[in-house]
C-alpha cells in the first residue's frame, strides 16, 4: 500500500494517451481513470487504518476541507469525534450537517443563513453559490422560485422562470404574485411570464372569482411589455392578448373588466 501511494500513474505522451469516454469537460483518458482509482484505493485504505487505530484526525485528513462539509461526510466525522470524547468538535460538525440537510429538504433560507454564518471567511461565498445552484436544479419549481426571490437572488429567479415557464402552476398566486412584483423592475420578461401563468390558469379553468385579479395582471403585462426589448421565444404582448381574446371571447365578465 505504501508503494502504491508513492507511485502515481505515469501520464504518457499526448499522442499515446487512450481515450475511453467523454464528459462535459472533454475526453476521459485511461491514465486519468487509473490515477483516480489509485488515489481512491489509497484513501480508502488509509481511512480504514485510521478507524482501526482510532485516529480521528487521520480519518479527517483523508478528506479535503470542502468535502468535510458534505452532510454525509460531516456526520461520519462527528460520530468519530463523539466516540473519541471530543463532543464539542462533534457538535459543530453535526450541527452544520443538520443545517445543510434542512436547507436541502425545504430550501429553508433560515437554515442556509445559519449554515453560512458559521463558515470561515470566503468559504461562505462558495457555499452560497452551491446552495443557489442546488435551488435552481430543484424539482419543486415553485418552492425554488419562492426561495430565490426571498433570498434575494433575482437574476437566478428570473432565469428559473424563463427556462421552466411551461412548468409554472398559475394556481399558486401566493408565490407568483410576489415573484412578479420582485422581478418587474430588472426582469420585466420574467415578471410578465409569471403574470401570464396566473391569467392563463384563471381563464382556462373559468375561475370567475379570480377574473378581477387576472384583469389587473393583464394590464400589468401591457405596462411591462414597453420595457421589454426582446421577447425571444415568447409571444409579444399584443399577440398574447389577441390570442386570449380569440380563445376566451365568450368570457364577457372578464373582458368587461379590461374595457
Amino acid at each position: 500500500m505504501i508503494d502504491l501511494s508513492n507511485r502515481p500513474v505515469t501520464k504518457p505522451p499526448e499522442k499515446e494517451r487512450v481515450k475511453i469516454g467523454w464528459s462535459s469537460s472533454g475526453p476521459i483518458y485511461a491514465d486519468e481513470m487509473a490515477e483516480r482509482s489509485r488515489v481512491s484505493t489509497v484513501r480508502l485504505a488509509l481511512t480504514e487504518i485510521a478507524d482501526v487505530l482510532g485516529d480521528v484526525d487521520a480519518f479527517i485528513e483523508q478528506y479535503e476541507e470542502e468535502t468535510r462539509k458534505v452532510p454525509k461526510i460531516a456526520a461520519q466525522i462527528a460520530r468519530r469525534l463523539l466516540s473519541a470524547g471530543r463532543a464539542q468538535e462533534a457538535l459543530q460538525d453535526d450541527a452544520q450537517a443538520a443545517r445543510w440537510e434542512c436547507f436541502e429538504r425545504a430550501l429553508s433560507s433560515a437554515h442556509l443563513r445559519a449554515y453560512l454564518k458559521r463558515l470561515p471567511d470566503f468559504d461562505d461565498v462558495e457555499a452560497e453559490k452551491k446552495a443557489l445552484d442546488y435551488a435552481q436544479r430543484s424539482g419543486n419549481l415553485l418552492q425554488a422560485l419562492s426561495f430565490l426571490v426571498s433570498w434575494p437572488a433575482p437574476d437566478r429567479a428570473a432565469d428559473l422562470v424563463l427556462q421552466r415557464v411551461d412548468q409554472l402552476d398559475g394556481d399558486h398566486y401566493e408565490i407568483l404574485t410576489p415573484a412578479a412584483e420582485a422581478l418587474a423592475g430588472e426582469h420585466p420578461l420574467a415578471a410578465m411570464l409569471a403574470l401570464r401563468s396566473m391569467i392563463d390558469f384563471s381563464l382556462r379553468n373559468s375561475r370567475s372569482s379570480r377574473y378581477r385579479h387576472a384583469a389587473r395582471h393583464l394590464l400589468d403585462c401591457s405596462s411591462l411589455s414597453s420595457a421589454i426589448a426582446d421577447f425571444g421565444r415568447f409571444e409579444p404582448h399584443d399577440a398574447y392578448e389577441t390570442r386570449l381574446r380569440c380563445e376566451h371571447r365568450r368570457k364577457s365578465s372578464f373582458w368587461s373588466l379590461i374595457e
